[in-house]
């Protein structure tokens, strides 16, 4: 069966919202290919291109699309099949008053190296070095509840989460705040560390295949992002400070415990701290995100 392509040129957001428009509706349980341009609109193409200040309009996410379906309570499954680069280059950079050592006087700001991508698009070029093509989507999400917020920053919704494991194999689990949940996505890399201390990955184009399903009266309503990679499940929060967020994934992560094992608050917070892990996804947008991690054999979602 053929999937329809929807592209930046369909439509894309800098911001998202609890009213938004939609470019395209899907069906529920519909297969896509959504095509995404760099964080920084293709203004970056070589090692003199420098960027003096991060833009009023960045990480331009495809869509939004629309699900049939959805609505405020239910859960969107949105399962990543492939995420495939789609330009010969990414680039990785820093900007004046942005990342983890914005303040640091031996290093750059602003710097530029682009990363050239290899002929059978494996790998990617920094400095003479190889560095694996491990593709990442940075920013994914729904409609708002409520506020309306910027693709840089990441909250409840999603947004500018830059959590590696949003990729291929991987299934994002957003609640729904408004009708059609109104998904968007873009800001991907071609390779990311956890935390990205620069504030960027290896910026670039990708093509994404994706299903879009909708989940009615869940067992347990989240109330941010969940991640199932098929080796874990993960609670995905952002807050002003790490601790902040870590405190919220792991209350997150004690509410599926809960209710998978019958455990009590208590014993599933006792559990947490046997089995599960906290990790960092990134430490420099407006807010910090962060994810606990449990493995799979320890853990079902109640979906």
């Amino acid at each position: 069966m053929t999937r329809e392509t929807i592209t930046q040129r369909d439509g894309h957001v800098y911001e998202f919202g609890p009213e938004m428009d939609p470019v395209y509706e899907a069906a529920d349980g519909e297969s896509l290919t959504i095509e995404t341009i760099d964080s920084l609109n293709g203004e970056i193409q070589t090692d003199d291109d420098l960027l003096d200040a991060i833009p009023e309009e960045v990480n331009a996410a495809t869509g939004p699309i629309a699900v049939s379906g959805a609505s405020p309570g239910d859960v969107l499954a949105v399962e990543i099949e492939a995420v495939r680069v789609a330009e010969d280059r990414g680039r990785v950079l820093t900007a004046p008053g942005f990342g983890l050592l914005q303040d640091d006087p031996e290093i750059d700001h602003p710097a530029t190296r682009i990363t050239e991508v290899d002929g059978d698009g494996e790998s990617i070029d920094f400095e003479g070095i190889d560095v694996p093509v491990e593709p990442v989507i940075g920013t994914i999400g729904v409609a708002t509840g409520g506020e309306t917020v910027s693709t840089l920053t990441p909250d409840d919704h999603g947004g500018n989460l830059d959590t590696t494991d949003v990729t291929g194999g991987t299934t994002v689990y957003f609640p729904v705040f408004q009708e059609g949940a109104m998904l968007a996505l873009g800001d991907a890399k071609a390779a990311m560390a956890d935390g990205e201390m620069c504030g960027t990955g290896a910026e670039i184009a990708v093509e994404v295949d994706a299903t879009l399903s909708v989940i009615e009266n869940p067992a347990v309503s989240p109330d941010r992002p969940l991640l199932d990679t098929g080796d874990a499940v993960k609670t995905v929060a952002s807050a002003e400070t790490m601790e902040e967020a870590v405190e919220l994934a792991n209350g997150d992560m004690l509410d599926l415990l809960t209710h998978d094992h019958g455990f009590s608050r208590t014993d599933a917070y006792l559990f947490s701290s046997l089995v599960g892990g906290l990790e960092v996804s990134q430490v420099v947008d407006p807010q910090v995100t962060a994810r606990n991690a449990v493995p799979s054999e320890y853990l079902s979602l109640p979906f």
